[in-house]
């Protein structure tokens, strides 16, 4: 494993790209985290637009420079197929967050379907809605993934294979999260180490890291998608670290409050990437 030098100037470098360019995303998200990610997704100098309505989809995804769809609460989901189709016909990068497939037969049915039909940037989601992609069955708790699919150093060679199978056979990048992120395109992987495990405690961390993927995503080029991924996945981790810095003898609510500051100040934060190249 070789460990990424300059990484944070690397993080810099992104960050630039998406504060001068201000990309617009397109978020077909959940009702439970909706504020979140859109508040994630200003923090880092993107621009979010939470419109779900099947009318108005095709125009936002038109204006958009990428799209992300989630399907946590499934609310929209007549919308997610007419996102994805202007998607591919105007060129715009989708991420997609896989939300509970595994735990119910109705989500892996319709993300399995979105999937064959049209073409995906990046797959971001926690282990067990990976290797359900992978296998074409899983398991979850909930929407959260399965203790015997947790990441560890024991388990990368494992878990990688897994990321490199769904990345191959959907042709996209891929990012499964845990306590360490794996991160590939099949060709290019990494590994992030970042972030705190009251991370998994607080609601819509896993959602806010795709809003934030789907910002680096849309001023990437298609074979940059694995380091954008990366990088989004390390920027993420870096703020919960700063957050937990702050909030550990307060409790989560201040945590979520100062995971948000962190991200729009994550520069400035005495933090730094863990990033390495597998």
């Amino acid at each position: 494993m070789n460990e990424i030098k300059d990484s944070k100037k690397c993080l810099q470098s992104w960050l630039e790209r998406i504060q001068e360019k201000r990309p617009l995303l397109e978020c077909l998200t959940n009702v439970v985290t909706i504020n979140d990610v859109a508040n994630v997704i200003l923090a880092c100098g993107a621009s979010p637009v939470m419109a779900d309505a099947a009318d108005e989809v095709p125009d936002f995804v038109n204006i958009a420079s990428g799209v992300i769809i989630n399907v946590g609460t499934m609310q929209n989901r007549g919308s997610y197929e007419i996102a994805m189709r202007y998607a591919q016909e105007y060129g715009k990068p989708v991420v997609l967050d896989p939300v509970g497939v595994g735990a119910a037969k109705a989500r892996t049915t319709l993300t399995t379907a979105l999937l064959r039909r049209y073409p995906c940037a990046v797959i971001r989601g926690n282990a067990s809605e990976i290797r359900t992609l992978a296998e074409g069955a899983g398991e979850t708790k909930g929407v959260d993934a399965a203790v015997g699919d947790a990441v560890t150093e024991e388990t990368i060679p494992a878990r990688l294979a897994v990321v490199k199978a769904v990345a191959n056979r959907w042709h996209c990048t891929v990012a499964m999260s845990g306590a360490i992120d794996l991160i590939s395109d099949g060709k290019v992987s990494y590994a992030c180490r970042n972030g705190v495990p009251w991370m998994s405690n607080v609601t819509g961390t896993g959602c806010s890291l795709t809003g934030l993927t789907g910002a680096f995503a849309a001023v990437a080029e298609k074979s940059e998608m694995a380091e954008a991924a990366a990088y989004a996945t390390a920027m993420m981790g870096m703020a919960g670290e700063a957050a937990y810095a702050k909030a550990k003898s307060l409790g989560l609510g201040s945590f979520r409050v100062y995971l948000i500051d962190a991200l729009s100040t994550i520069l400035e934060q005495d933090v730094q990437p863990r990033l390495e190249l597998l």
